[in-house]
Formats: structure tokens, C-alpha cells, sequence
């Protein structure tokens, strides 16, 4: 079995009214418990804007701040593992659906020790 990474940023929601809002979660987590109910959920969840990032050296100093790259990693997140690419899509099309914007979808490499 393979593991995905389905996400989105946060700006993807840009066009969901503060109104629709409630409706928008009821439905993506619909399908994250389907997801559950169908063994194939491992992780998921939203990044919490309010705790700023550090970095973490490996002698253990912290610091503020993140990778350039990564400055801007906000939003939603899951991780399921499935037989193949083909169903993590249909999941990663259900999501888009039930969160109202596309997801993006990345493959794990193996690991031989999980």
C-alpha cells in the first residue's frame, strides 16, 4: 500500500463566503470520516496559522522563521494509504468536492521500515 498527501493552501478557500463556511467543513469531513470508515485515513488536519514555524538545527537550537520555500505552508492536509494512485485520486476528487477546491496530490516513497 502506498501513503498520499492530499492538500490544499489556504488561499484555495478565497472564494467560500464566511457564510458557507460551516457547510464547506460539515462536508469535507464527511468524507474524511468515509475515509476512516474505509481504513485508509492515517493523519490529517489544518496547519494553525496562529503558532509561528521555527527551525530546529540537529544540535537542538531554535529559531524563528522556515525554508524561503515553506514560508507560506498554510492550509489542509491528509494522508491515506491506498492500493494505488487511481483510488488516492478519486479520494484526493471527493475531497476537492467536499472542501469546494482542488487538491493537490503527492506520493510518499516507500518506506521499508513502516
Amino acid at each position: 500500500m502506498n501513503r498520499y498527501l492530499i492538500s490544499f493552501p489556504a488561499s484555495a478557500m478565497s472564494h467560500v463566503s464566511e457564510g458557507e463556511l460551516p457547510s464547506v467543513s460539515e462536508s469535507s469531513h464527511d468524507v474524511i470520516r468515509e475515509a476512516k470508515a474505509a481504513g485508509v485515513y492515517v493523519f490529517g488536519g489544518g496547519i494553525d496559522e496562529t503558532v509561528p514555524p521555527v527551525m530546529v538545527s540537529a544540535e537542538g537550537t531554535v529559531t524563528p522563521g522556515t525554508y524561503p520555500e515553506t514560508s507560506k505552508f498554510d492550509g489542509g492536509f491528509c494522508v491515506l494509504k491506498v492500493q494505488s494512485r487511481e483510488e488516492a485520486e478519486a479520494w484526493a476528487a471527493r475531497l476537492a468536492a467536499g472542501c469546494r477546491c482542488a487538491q493537490e496530490l503527492r506520493q510518499f516513497m516507500f518506506d521499508p521500515e513502516s
